[in-house]
């Protein structure tokens, strides 16, 4: 069997999307904290199991039977390596022979304050002695297209990037990798530097919002001082508005640029377009 962390999430559920077309329900674990909220994938015939990182027994039980382990990286920062040791020590406690790591971009040498987490988990998992992947996931598109709806009132999209370039990859794209790896062999000890084909400036992304609304939006480049504090004022926790303003300021420094190539060559596939996901977004 084939087990997810974090089934819940927007990641978590595109991944078991995509391993329903290739096999049965009855073979993939989603591994949820609150399994009253999976009743979508109950009722498809996926194995829901309670798997709180707090609680390891309730992780051995939820891992049992599963042969390979999509590790889906925690959401707060400072909690996600003791959360990701957890999970790694019960999954070898239950048998798991695999584990399948989202990580972050060149996390071995990223300035990102995000790397640092990822990095402890890597060297981890490595030390577990069961075999693994590292999918390190560049940007996502969706950190720029879920917020348009904002940039569009105010025809505007803020930001502390300057000219940097982000090689983003949709949501489905870091999914599709993730199920290759999990279900075609040789993928084992490897480790994949995952971003999108064509990368892009904040300019261009306001350019192209520009071209599908119909209407003139600009970026206005702000000191990062600025930004948190605009971003602070909307009420986002501290945390969230750190990494973001962290993950502007570096881009500039060529941090969430990259022209590797292996997620496409995973998915057999290029990866999502910037215009396609600007379409979609703004469709919604």
């Amino acid at each position: 069997m084939i087990g997810i962390t974090g089934a819940n999430g927007k990641l978590g559920q595109l991944v078991i999307r995509d391993l329903l077309k290739i096999i049965p329900a009855t073979q993939i674990v989603a591994a949820v904290r609150n399994p009253e909220k999976a009743d979508n994938l109950h009722d498809v015939g996926v194995h829901v199991r309670e798997a709180d990182y707090d609680r390891l027994e309730t992780l051995i039980e939820a891992f049992k039977g599963v042969e390979k382990l999509l590790l889906i990286s925690a959401v707060q920062p400072g909690e996600r390596f003791r959360q990701h040791r957890a999970v790694i020590d019960a999954a070898k406690r239950a048998g798991v022979k695999l584990i399948a790591y989202t990580s972050l971009l060149r996390a071995d040498t990223s300035k990102l304050i995000l790397a640092g987490e990822h990095l402890q988990t890597e060297e981890y998992l490595k030390s577990s002695g069961m075999d693994f992947v590292l999918l390190r996931n560049g940007w996502y598109l969706e950190n720029h297209t879920e917020t348009l709806a904002s940039a569009l009132s105010q025809s505007a999209i803020k930001g502390s990037a300057g000219q940097g370039r982000f090689a983003s990859a949709s949501r489905a794209d870091y999914a599709g990798a993730a199920v290759t790896v999990l279900t075609q062999p040789g993928h084992a000890g490897k480790t994949y530097e995952l971003a999108g084909d064509h990368a892009y400036s904040m300019s261009e992304l306001a350019e192209e919002v520009s071209k599908e609304a119909g209407r003139q939006i600009v970026y206005d480049d702000l000191p990062p001082s600025d930004y948190e504090a605009m971003l602070l004022s909307f009420g986002l926790p501290k945390m969230i508005v750190d990494v973001v303003i962290d993950a502007d300021v570096n881009s500039s420094k060529g941090e969430l640029n990259s022209a590797s190539g292996d997620l496409s060559r995973l998915l057999g596939r290029n990866t999502t377009r910037l215009s396609e996901a600007v379409k979609a977004a703004l469709q919604i």
